[in-house]
């Protein structure tokens, strides 16, 4: 027991005799320090005392898909940020190759009598994967929000990047350039961001009374190197420019294009998806739709703290405009 308190009062910054107090539910502790002294008691993995159990922790896990793709920390920073702000302490949960699932992440969250839950990425995004654990959190009423997938049986708030106009962005632009071969690098078929930006991609091309061609689109996983495979489908079907999901794809169809023996812009002007960090330092610095995170970032604090405080879920998407990022890798095709 003692060792506990003073591990404990070490996290918080008080004394034993406060920690000893806190969980003993005597008086003489202010209301800030009691929710410091049980969220630590949380994060160091011990049990809280039976008369303090009903109450949640002020944890909220944050689902990151993974941490390669620059974007995904960059909204994990802004959403972590925030709650600490708002007193929650943020627990960063991310899917790696052979480590703990979703499903199983959400049980142990659970166990920890988390407060709230944040997706940023995760199997809900995917039209084909399970979403029974998503059931859990809707059953035990845990506030929930998620980002850039709008799954509409599952009654969260989503905010999200509105994918119809990030196409639109980067088709429009490639035409006014001149290029009439566009090829586009998506996510998996089944990945819902994905099939929006091909619905939208579609019906751009309808638009100009033509259909998109299907040797013009290729699915790939979200990797560099998966990119680059897909990326190189499209040039040998004759694609002059390609619109691409994700920055980190668009760098792999940079690589495509030179493995090609083609040059970028000169022959191939290509588009990313994100404005992740670095991509003005890329050789050539990368033309991409920027996702706003920073507003999306702040509505997701928001929408999750009106949950916490009580307020019924909003469960409706609430979509931002991307902005097109123009730099070095697209030009004038002739």
């Amino acid at each position: 027991m003692s060792s506990r308190l003073a591990e404990v009062a070490q996290k918080v910054g008080v004394s034993e005799a406060t920690v000893s107090r806190v969980l003993n539910g005597k008086p003489g502790v202010s209301e800030s320090t009691r929710q410091a002294v049980l969220t630590a008691l949380d994060v160091l993995g011990y049990e809280r005392p039976s008369k303090l159990r009903g109450e949640r922790a002020r944890l909220v896990g944050l689902f990151l898909p993974e941490l390669t793709n620059p974007i995904f920390p960059a909204f994990g920073e802004l959403v972590g940020g925030g709650l600490v702000q708002q007193g929650y302490t943020p627990v960063l949960c991310t899917q790696t190759a052979g480590g703990i699932s979703e499903a199983d992440y959400i049980e142990l969250l659970l166990e920890q009598r988390v407060s709230g839950v944040v997706f940023v990425g995760g199997q809900y995004s995917q039209a084909d994967a399970p979403h029974e654990q998503y059931d859990r959190l809707t059953e035990l009423g845990i506030p929930t929000v998620l980002v850039n997938a709008r799954v509409p049986e599952l009654a969260f708030p989503t905010v999200s990047t509105d994918d119809q106009v990030a196409i639109e962005l980067g088709w429009n632009h490639l035409r006014q350039l001149g290029h009439e071969r566009i090829g586009i690098v998506l996510g998996p078929p089944d990945h819902v961001p994905s099939q929006r930006k091909l619905e939208s991609a579609r019906r751009l091309a309808a638009s100009e009374g033509s259909e998109l061609d299907p040797a013009l689109v290729a699915h790939s996983h979200y990797t560099l190197e998966a990119g680059q495979a897909a990326a190189t489908r499209l040039i040998q079907a004759g694609a002059t420019g390609i619109l691409c999901a994700s920055d980190p794809l668009a760098l792999g169809a940079v690589r495509a294009a030179r493995r090609a023996g083609k040059s970028v812009p000169g022959e191939i002007s290509i588009v990313g998806y994100d404005d992740s960090a670095l991509m003005n330092a890329t050789d050539p610095p990368l033309t991409t739709v920027r996702q706003p995170i920073e507003p999306m970032g702040r509505l997701v604090i928001e929408l999750l703290v009106a949950q916490l405080q009580g307020a019924k879920p909003a469960t409706e998407e609430y979509l931002f405009e991307p902005e097109l990022v123009v730099r070095g890798s697209t030009a004038r095709w002739s």
